[in-house]
């Protein structure tokens, strides 16, 4: 049975608390100021606007993915949080000399030391389910990798679904837009001629939002999948950070210090940021603790696991001292350019990355006008957890 919108939930593990938020509580959060959005294109979008499902301007042709454009339900009634469920990490059953990958006439392309493959010869749509668990190992391992020149965004969405499901349940976001008909898609547009990001630019100086994707559910994203529709030449790139070697440049004694310490990520800005443009919420927003260094499943590294868009507290930790350490470790990643990598997307690539072991930032820098349309599908993992500091 559900639990009234008032009450606390209490789960399995003693690392995550999801707490349900009432709807009298998110409208006064709403009345309260403002709120921020998961995706840069979500941000810079006006309140008022309701997007339709094709927004094309006289210069510029229709979209190349009709069928992708986003959509919103009408009258949504919001479905209770996720219920924890089991999940076996696929990379743990890989062959890690990658017999199904490392093809002849495959071409792998390290983007910096860390973090980063671009690999160029292989269709993932040819894969086994040996192959996918391969995968899912090298992207835990190098943390984000881009594939070129693929036919994955003319399958069925349907077929694209099924492929995700391999690697974990799918995601349902409860606020961006979604493919017709498809609500585990999450499509990423900016319109034809849109000029929404010059009206933000009047107020603001940069487009960049780190964050983890929905990291507010008990059980965040694994291995996720964006991938291409419609790119402008240029312009629209992503950036990676690898919280891995972000954890690894701390001094043992400040790493020593985090450890233990938790870290409340909430839904609810983003929920009302959603009913203050008009649209619904597909599931009630949560409040979520995880640890703030988190250990990997599959490679055993440590990790870390905050971010500016959805974490707000320390548990345990007064207000200032809460927000000092938090901001430090925003400025540490943000900062980080030497474990940082940058993705140019081309139409045909396929960019899948570990939610758990970096953070991310889409960039809305063009003035060009042309459309930006990708699409995501976001298999889930398994709670956090942390291992003991090893010094």
């Amino acid at each position: 049975m559900a639990p009234h919108a008032d009450e606390a939930v209490s789960v399995a593990s003693d690392i995550v608390v999801p707490v349900v938020v009432s709807a009298e509580k998110l409208q006064s959060i709403q009345r309260a100021g403002p709120v921020q959005a998961e995706t840069t294109e979500e941000a810079i979008k006006p309140a008022e606007e309701a997007t339709p499902a094709e927004d094309v301007k006289p210069a510029f042709p229709p979209a190349e993915y009709p069928h992708y454009l986003p959509t919103w339900e009408a009258n949504i009634t919001p479905s209770p949080a996720y219920e924890p469920f089991a999940h076996h990490d696929p990379g743990l059953d890989a062959d890690t000399s990658y017999p199904d990958l490392l093809l002849p006439g495959v071409k792998f392309t390290q983007l910096t030391p860390t973090i980063g493959t671009e690999i160029t010869g292989l269709q993932l749509t040819a894969l086994s389910a040996a192959g996918k668990s391969q995968l899912a190992h090298l992207v835990a391992s190098r943390k984000v990798v881009a594939f070129r020149t693929q036919d994955f965004a003319d399958l069925p969405i349907a077929d694209a679904l099924d492929y995700g499901r391999f690697f974990g349940p799918l995601h349902i976001h409860p606020t961006s837009g979604i493919a017709e008909g498809y609500p585990e898609t999450l499509i990423v547009h900016r319109g034809a001629g849109d000029d929404g990001p010059d009206r933000y630019f009047a107020n603001r100086n940069s487009t960049v939002a780190w964050h983890s994707d929905v990291s507010y559910e008990r059980q965040t994203p694994a291995v996720t999948f964006l991938y291409a529709l419609e790119i402008p030449p240029t312009g629209g790139d992503t950036l990676f950070a690898d919280a891995v070697e972000a954890y690894n440049r701390l001094s043992p004694a400040f790493q020593r210090r985090l450890h233990g310490l938790k870290a409340v990520h909430s839904a609810v800005e983003q929920a009302a940021a959603s009913t203050s443009r008009g649209k619904g919420i597909r599931r009630e927003p949560v409040k979520t603790e995880h640890p703030i260094v988190r250990t990997h499943p599959v490679t055993g590294e440590k990790a870390l696991f905050v971010n500016p868009v959805f974490t707000r507290e320390i548990v345990g930790l007064k207000k200032e001292e809460s927000d000092y350490l938090l901001k430090f470790l925003y400025d540490h990643i943000a900062f980080g350019g030497d474990f940082q990598a940058r993705v140019r997307w081309e139409n045909g690539t396929v960019v899948l990355w570990d939610n758990r072991v970096t953070q991310h930032s889409a960039l809305i820098d063009w003035k060009s006008g042309e459309r930006r349309h990708l699409a995501r599908i976001t298999p889930q993992g398994g709670p956090s957890f942390e291992t003991p500091f090893e010094g």
